[in-house]
């Protein structure tokens, strides 16, 4: 499954559990794929909220690597002990589930 179609996937649950989402998406420019932002580099894919549980979601496909900017925000984020962050793979899929549905 490449990032984009889990992306997709993970929309879906955020939709079903009744998440409210955010992703910066990429754009094709005249010079190459460029995600407009100020500030930092490495923030992470997702932030969603429902009732008072903020969620930080990085998303990579099996093979995909963190980059150190990433990791960098996900260990800040963390030590707020105020939200929860998280690194979903395709694999984790029934996991996924458990935890956007929140029970």
């Amino acid at each position: 499954m490449t990032e984009k179609d889990f992306a997709s996937s993970i929309e879906e649950l955020f939709r079903l559990y009744h998440w409210r989402y955010c992703h910066f998406r990429p754009a094709c420019t005249l010079y190459g794929w460029r995600t407009a932002i100020s500030g930092h580099a490495g923030f992470v894919d997702y932030v969603a909220v429902r009732g008072t549980r903020p969620l930080y979601i990085e998303l990579k496909d099996e093979k995909g690597r963190v980059t150190p900017d990433e990791q960098i925000w996900m260990d800040l984020l963390k030590a707020t002990g105020k939200c929860e962050v998280y690194l979903f793979r395709p694999s984790q899929w029934d996991e996924i589930v458990e935890i956007l549905r929140g029970d």
